[in-house]
């Protein structure tokens, strides 16, 4: 029924959802939908969401074999390689107009590990061997230019070079690493390493993950720190619980990919510890709380957060045996079922819901960030894992 219900909502709702925004006078996908669902088409086109899309049209491909979903992959690679990669200097812009001339040039880690990820999947999914080599090129970008002897510098100009933070910097504070663009490179890489084999990027995942462990888990705390300066020193006391059961499954994904039983046997402990931590600490009226900063929980529901608790739970379960953790997955669901799915006839997901299960109407249905990258990626996984059977 859990497995079932997933399987509709991704095929009955998700992807016609997101077949619908397709631009194809400018092309790619439109960039923002009201919460009113007012479609502006000359909204700014952010160059994650269009990776994201890439992704998710990609990997449902792979799972469906419906050859429109790879026909929407290549519009978002068309898209991509036309407008978002930077001809003078490299590296992915991080956001285009809406007929695709650039809006904002900055160049940040984060967004060309959104793109390696996507041609990597992309690669996969069409044997376009024009998504590989672009992907394998961006790492190379990557390890050049945004790198130091510690671990992933965050943000610069168009021209690479330094820029502040101010883009994936959050609660008062402006932080030169963060556990955030950390995960999503590993996250990158390890669908890289699984498609292409590169020993090199199997090196650096294995370098990811040493930080990881040594410099990003609290192990007192059996939680992750989040923003940081240079040198992995933490700045603030905030415990972001849907980016910890995001990366307890992404971290063991790697794990499986890499085959290394020293750092299974190493890190897997870690990944458990962070899921009955969040089970324990952030599982509230059958969803997950957002964070807390300074021992204050934010109480809001946020979209991306229940999608990712639902694939972690789900992880969790498999890794441990405990049924308690596969309850909880199936609790989050029906929470997302009754709540953060938006009724409403040409709608998606809501961003947001508030402790009183009232939708946030402050926030849009799409925009830079809202995208069908969580949401459908758990239904993809959910589907893969077969839990029930």
């Amino acid at each position: 029924m859990f497995t079932e219900e997933i399987r509709r909502e991704l095929t009955e709702h998700i992807i016609p959802f997101w077949k619908g925004l397709r631009d194809d006078e400018y092309g790619g996908y439109y960039g923002y939908l009201s919460f009113e669902l007012e479609l502006e088409k000359r909204a700014v086109k952010g160059c994650i969401l269009n990776s994201r899309i890439l992704w998710f049209f990609s990997n449902a491909y792979m799972l469906l074999k419906d050859e429109s979903l790879l026909s929407e992959a290549g519009h978002a690679f068309d898209f991509m390689t036309k407008y978002c990669i930077d001809r003078e200097h490299g590296g992915v812009f991080w956001s285009v107009n809406y007929d695709g001339s650039v809006f904002d040039s900055t160049k940040h880690t984060y967004n060309q590990a959104f793109a390696i990820y996507a041609l990597s999947s992309y690669y996969d999914a069409s044997k376009d061997e024009r998504a590989l080599c672009l992907a394998k090129e961006l790492s190379r970008l990557v390890e050049e230019r945004c790198t130091d002897e510690a671990g992933y510098l965050e943000a610069f100009k168009a021209d690479f070079s330094p820029e502040s933070n101010e883009k994936l910097s959050e609660n008062g504070v402006m932080a030169e690493k963060t556990m955030n663009t950390l995960l999503h490179v590993l996250e990158a890489y390890t669908e890289l390493y699984r498609v292409s084999a590169d020993p090199f990027i199997k090196e650096r995942l294995e370098f990811i993950l040493d930080i990881f462990e040594k410099r990003i888990y609290n192990r007192e705390l059996k939680r992750q720190e989040v923003f940081f300066d240079k040198n992995y020193n933490s700045l603030i006391d905030l415990h972001s619980y849907g980016h910890d059961i995001e990366t307890a499954w992404l971290v063991d994904r790697t794990l499986e990919v890499i085959k290394e039983p020293e750092y299974t046997e190493r890190i897997q402990p870690i990944t458990v510890a962070l899921s009955r931590k969040i089970y324990e600490r952030a599982y509230r009226d059958h969803s997950l709380l957002n964070e807390c900063e300074n021992g204050k929980d934010d109480t809001a529901r946020i979209w991306w957060v229940q999608a990712e608790t639902v694939v972690g739970f789900s992880n969790a379960y498999e890794k441990s045996g405990d049924a308690k953790f596969l309850k909880a997955a199936q609790d989050v669901w029906n929470y997302i079922k009754e709540y953060q799915i938006d009724k409403r006839e040409g709608s998606e997901w809501f961003y947001a819901v508030k402790e009183d299960h009232a939708p946030d109407s402050k926030r849009p249905i799409v925009e830079e960030w809202k995208c069908p990258y969580h949401n459908g990626r758990m239904c993809i996984e959910i589907i893969k894992r077969r839990l029930e059977e």
